[in-house]
């Protein structure tokens, strides 16, 4: 099998990729590979704390590579860094690069653009399925996961703490995508059928923050129409039991 490391960003996505990729069985994934804001030690994007990603890895038994960024990492820093991480894991023999991305064209480009010139090709097990579909199958197959992060800007944030089920899915504006593939929402994925045992956890507080896009910042170089919803969200904090 070809030696492969996933991109886990703690959410359905990233776990249901990892499943299809064990099911196929084309890849062996050896290790997980997450960016760590390292100005709050939490998930990049999800806010998730350094200690539950810890423990789905652990849960998962596969070791875990943290790429250390600042909140606030230029575009050209965010290359330099993923480009000397990369590097490093081509030195340990992988060759393969999973992600959990489903439909954003720009996105897709430029991870192949950039691992091909590094020499690590990119696998998408998840791309253009239906996103209906698949939050259906992750649900039906046992994973479970909550929100822990909303964009306010295009989803209520009463959203933000639920549980990924059929009423989740069911109470969904039409103008969502049911995966929250365009920003709309991020998760936490705290059981499933390759975790080891379930994560316990008790919901912290409620965080609000706004955010102004930065000029060719690493949160919003792939899309002109990031630049006018990525400025609003709000978190529900984890803790580990």
């Amino acid at each position: 099998m070809k030696k492969a490391y996933l991109n886990w960003s703690s959410g359905k996505d990233a776990a249901l990729a990892l499943f299809k990729v064990r099911q196929e069985g084309e890849y062996s994934v050896q290790k997980l590979v997450t960016t760590v804001n390292t100005e709050f030690n939490r998930i990049s994007m999800h806010g998730v704390r350094i200690e539950l990603l810890q423990k789905q890895a652990d849960y998962l038994k596969l070791p875990l590579h943290q790429i250390k960024l600042h909140g606030e990492v230029s575009m050209e820093r965010y290359n330099e860094v993923m480009a000397i991480e990369t590097n490093k894991l081509l030195d340990e023999g992988f060759t393969h690069s999973i992600f959990g991305d489903i439909f954003l064209e720009d996105l897709k480009r430029y991870r192949e653009k950039q691992l091909e010139e590094i020499g690590i090709q990119s696998v998408f097990p998840l791309w253009k399925q239906n996103t209906k579909e698949l939050l259906e199958e992750f649900i039906e197959i046992g994973f479970k996961a909550i929100v822990v992060c909303v964009n306010t800007d295009k989803l209520d944030k009463s959203f933000c703490g639920r549980i990924i089920d059929q009423s989740f899915l069911k109470d969904l504006p039409e103008n969502v995508d049911p995966c929250g593939e365009n920003g709309e929402f991020h998760t936490f994925v705290f059981d499933a059928p390759i975790f080891k045992k379930p994560i316990e956890f008790v919901k912290g507080e409620m965080i609000e923050k706004s955010y102004k896009p930065a000029e060719k910042s690493a949160d919003n170089c792939f899309s002109e129409d990031q630049k006018s919803w990525d400025t609003s969200f709000v978190y529900c904090d984890l803790l580990l039991k």
